[in-house]
């Protein structure tokens, strides 16, 4: 078990961060380089070890994949090309692995188990089971709903399809398994959600129509290789936005961050609680908005997220909840029950850590009520074994009143290897 100890910053954070590549569109690069005919070339591959479990993945269904660094070469097998796998495929703690995935192993005719670790094996996959079963593939899970699943693929039927709650992972493994149907496969969304996966397509030369709350493929579709390169994650550059705005004077430019608008709103909300960023050298890449990130200390208001935004920001919250702390008014959180069944239970987890800081805290079933204006005190505290919570930690307490001991820490390699040697350079 690794331990890491936060002590409070004396100072301004001050300096420049480039961030690891974007986790979301890490995985979806590498899928479609493994179906698609020729060789691509992933710049700024993300380095954490969800995306790794992906490549994992891939190389396991015949996939050659080398590495140099950041820069990740994928020899593609073409949309049928995989290969069937004698063992069970690991997707480590990776949920968008498992998920998107499968939308392609309904494709290939063969059975294939995939599973994960004791986290993953935890999380409900009936949300992707469902449609998957409808466009004529078989699956099976541990009590019906549980990784490990078991696929066995094939000739597939296109769909149209409702999805009952707002989710880019089961919109992207529809849209997957569409490539492989004879026909338009359409998803309709409730509300508007991350579309990396629909750019992607694109930029592989699939044929994808889109328009409000939805998206349509045709299949069967082919996609061609080509040269990527992955922007700075933004939801590990929330992070350092939240540390920054939290240290009075500070003055950080995070480079290369991906600025798609479908995620655009942690920046709305961050800038409607007070906190100061200016967005610097505008440009596109693969289909996909860049920038750089100047953030500044800031004076900080309450906020309230719920409805849409709550699923547009259901990563973030962890470390919203640390700047709710301490701003004016404070932080309510509601319509954001899925944060119960991410690699921990991040209502519960955030709240115990919480307490044992002093910090007031009303959890609810779907939500929580955290009063502004409250003091961090030095604690023990766990990630346990999830990487938000240890990095949403982490920069609560730069503003304790004394050093944090952080168990588990490890577990930020999942998206984030560099994370605390990073933190620290900005703190020195």
């Amino acid at each position: 078990m690794t331990t890491e100890t936060i002590h409070p910053v004396r100072g301004p954070l001050e300096g420049s961060v480039r961030l690891p590549g974007d986790k979301s569109i890490s995985h979806r690069y590498g899928m479609l380089a493994a179906i698609a005919e020729g060789t691509s070339v992933i710049r700024n591959y993300s380095s954490g070890a969800d995306c790794h479990s992906t490549l994992g993945c891939l190389r396991s269904l015949g996939v050659e994949i080398t590495e140099d660094g950041r820069d990740v070469t994928v020899h593609g097998r073409g949309l049928r090309g995989l290969s069937e796998c004698s063992g069970q495929l690991d997707a480590g703690n990776s949920g968008s692995t498992i998920r998107m995935l499968s939308g392609i192993l309904a494709g290939h005719p063969f059975t294939t188990r995939i599973g994960g670790d004791d986290s993953l094996s935890k999380r409900p996959m009936q949300r992707i089971m469902g449609p998957l079963a409808q466009m004529g593939a078989t699956l099976s899970a541990h009590d019906g709903k549980f990784p490990p699943l078991e696929i066995r693929g094939g000739s597939l039927r296109p769909l149209d399809y409702d999805m009952p709650m707002a989710s880019a992972q089961v919109k992207s493994c529809v849209l997957l398994a569409g490539l492989y149907a004879d026909g338009a496969t359409t998803v309709h969304e409730p509300a508007k959600t991350r579309d990396h996966t629909e750019v992607a397509l694109r930029e592989f030369g699939v044929e994808i129509e889109t328009g409000r709350g939805w998206a349509r493929v045709n299949g069967p579709a082919k996609l061609e290789a080509r040269n990527l390169s992955v922007p700075g994650d933004l939801s590990s550059a929330a992070f350092f936005l939240v540390a920054a705005a939290l240290v009075p004077g500070s003055n950080v430019i995070l480079q290369g961050v991906g600025l798609n608008p479908t995620r655009a709103t942690l920046i709305d909300f961050l800038v409607s609680m007070g906190v100061q960023i200016k967005i610097l050298d505008m440009g596109m890449n693969n289909g996909e908005p860049v920038g750089d990130l100047l953030v500044r200390g800031s004076t900080l208001k309450g906020g309230v997220i719920e409805k849409q935004t709550a699923a547009a920001l259901i990563d973030e919250i962890p470390v919203l909840a640390i700047l709710g702390v301490l701003s004016e008014d404070g932080l309510t959180v509601r319509d954001a029950a899925e944060l119960r069944i991410k690699e921990t239970d991040r209502i519960e987890t955030m709240a115990s850590n919480l307490r044992r800081m002093g910090i007031e805290i009303e959890t609810r079933p779907d939500g929580f009520v955290l009063p502004g204006k409250q003091v961090f005190r030095a604690a023990t505290l766990d990630s346990y074994g999830d990487h938000r919570i240890a990095m949403a930690f982490a920069v609560a307490a730069l503003r304790a009143n004394g050093p944090c001991t952080i168990e588990n820490a490890g577990a930020a390699s999942v998206s984030f290897p560099e994370f605390w040697q990073t933190l620290r350079g900005l703190a020195d």
